[in-house]
């Protein structure tokens, strides 16, 4: 259960197995005229969320020695729905699967879409369905890694539940969360999402062969995010026309040297 923004889920997938978990009875929380029931309450409520927030790190942390014994460069790219994640991630491994071993967990609520897509590509994917779940967490991917070849000295692509507010509290034990902002969302995004941003130590611009066709400011969408995120690097792609991939892959490669 998240309790960062109150989403929970009954069951959750990988691959069609059976749920991790047994379905739990919602934790809910009555409202009292009384002040100090509501203190009392939401007391309980921080203390669930430091709860659940510790328990993932601990999984977080289990995951992360594993990345790093095998050389695994393992990404988290992150996102609104629609942005083009997906297509992104298609394109990426078509121009490294003869250069690396590679490997993708997906993450949606439902079906196996994205998964079949990039199953398409010859490189093995897990679909992890969350159910009613916004996010994955470090638990589902430490479920998942066993059913797929591991990627040694190579790279794991995860992609996320396409949303920009959980996620961001979820370490899955990656070595950085890549965000995604196409240029049909706003340029204000990095400014109504600043904990994404923050957390984020890339940000790929895509759709820029949309550009002649919208409205969007491409340097106050770039100025937002610095205002958020100072260090942030910022790469303009087109996963469609090919603008910025040669940049995007370098840097993958930066990134890949510096684990092994």
């Amino acid at each position: 259960m998240c309790l960062t923004c109150g989403c929970g889920s009954d069951e959750v997938l990988i691959r069609g197995r059976k749920p991790l978990n047994k379905p739990k009875a919602p934790v809910s929380f009555k409202l009292h005229r009384v002040e100090a029931k509501v203190a009392e309450d939401t007391q309980r409520v921080v203390k669930l969320e430091q709860d659940i927030l510790h328990k993932n790190d601990r999984h977080a942390q289990a995951n992360r020695k594993f990345f790093t014994e095998q050389g695994i460069l393992a990404l988290n790219l992150v996102s609104s729905p629609g942005s083009g994640k997906t297509t992104l991630l298609v394109r990426t491994l078509q121009a490294l699967q003869d250069r690396y071993p590679l490997a993708v967990i997906e993450g949606d609520q439902q079906t196996e879409q994205d998964a079949d897509r990039i199953r398409a590509t010859g490189v093995p994917a897990v679909q992890i369905n969350t159910g009613k779940g916004c996010h994955l967490d470090a638990q589902m991917v430490e479920r998942a890694l066993p059913e797929m070849p591991t990627p040694e000295g190579g790279m794991l692509f995860i992609e996320n539940v396409g949303n920009l507010v959980c996620p961001a509290g979820f370490d899955l034990g990656e070595f950085a969360k890549v965000v995604v902002l196409s240029v049909t969302e706003g340029e204000d995004k990095p400014l109504k999402y600043p904990d994404m941003f923050r957390a984020a130590g890339l940000m790929l611009l895509n759709k820029c062969d949309l550009l002649p066709y919208l409205s969007f400011d491409v340097e106050l969408a770039e100025s937002c995010a610095r205002r958020v995120n100072p260090d942030i690097r910022i790469i303009r792609l087109s996963a469609v026309s090919g603008e910025g991939m040669n940049e995007w892959l370098s840097w993958l490669e930066t990134q890949r040297r510096g684990k092994r």
